[in-house]
This record gives C-alpha cells, sequence and structure tokens, in this order.
C-alpha cells in the first residue's frame, strides 16, 4: 500500500471512532421578519378598530331590535284599546237609540209633552 492509501485508511478509522458530532438544530425563522415595526402596528390598529367597530354595529343593532320589540307591544296594546272603543260605542248606539229613551222615560213615569219640545239647531 502507498502513504497516500494508508493515510486515507487511518483517516476513516480515525473518524470512525469519534463521536458523531450534534449538528445544530436549524433555528426556526421569525414570524412576521417581513414585517416592519410600524407596519406591525398599523394592522394591529386596523385589527383593534374592526373589533371595535363590529361591537359597535352589533351593540346598535341590538338597540333597534329592542325599539322594535317596544313599536311591536304598543301597536298591539293601540289594537286592543281599538276593540274596547268600537265596543263601547256600539254600546252607545245601542243605548241611545230612542225606543230605548222612550222606555226607559215611561218606566221612570215620565211623558212626551208635544207642546214643551224645542227644537235645537
Amino acid at each position: 500500500m502507498s502513504n497516500l492509501a494508508k493515510k486515507i485508511q487511518q483517516e476513516e478509522q480515525h473518524h470512525s471512532h469519534q463521536q458523531p458530532s450534534i449538528a445544530p438544530k436549524p433555528v426556526a425563522p421569525r414570524k412576521f421578519n417581513w414585517l416592519s415595526p410600524g407596519e406591525r402596528i398599523l394592522i394591529f390598529s386596523f385589527g383593534v378598530l374592526f373589533c371595535i367597530g363590529a361591537a359597535f354595529i352589533i351593540s346598535k343593532q341590538a338597540d333597534v331590535y329592542q325599539v322594535n320589540k317596544e313599536i311591536q307591544l304598543v301597536e298591539s296594546t293601540i289594537q286592543d284599546q281599538h276593540k274596547v272603543n268600537s265596543d263601547l260605542e256600539m254600546q252607545i248606539s245601542e243605548l241611545s237609540r230612542y225606543e230605548r229613551i222612550k222606555e226607559q222615560a215611561e218606566k221612570l213615569g215620565l211623558s212626551l209633552n208635544e207642546n214643551n219640545v224645542k227644537v235645537v239647531q
């Protein structure tokens, strides 16, 4: 064997006896390295403004829903009162008939005197 072959053989033996070196773990690239601090602040600000705007819109929608609910309750109350009023108007028209008034007057002992009747215009 030549010197060169011995030398290569010794190096191989020498490397095989050494413990393999531990390769360093690759460092994970940091996220958002491509964003500058100003861009990060802008993105964060837009995110916060978006959340505040969404909360504001939801709050206003809840208020509108509540007002619509109250309006419906008032309208149903108005309809009920209209029914009561129409029933009372019907009772008034029934009780104010001429025949009924005349009958009640006769029960109380009143009589119709044509001379005492005055026409009011």
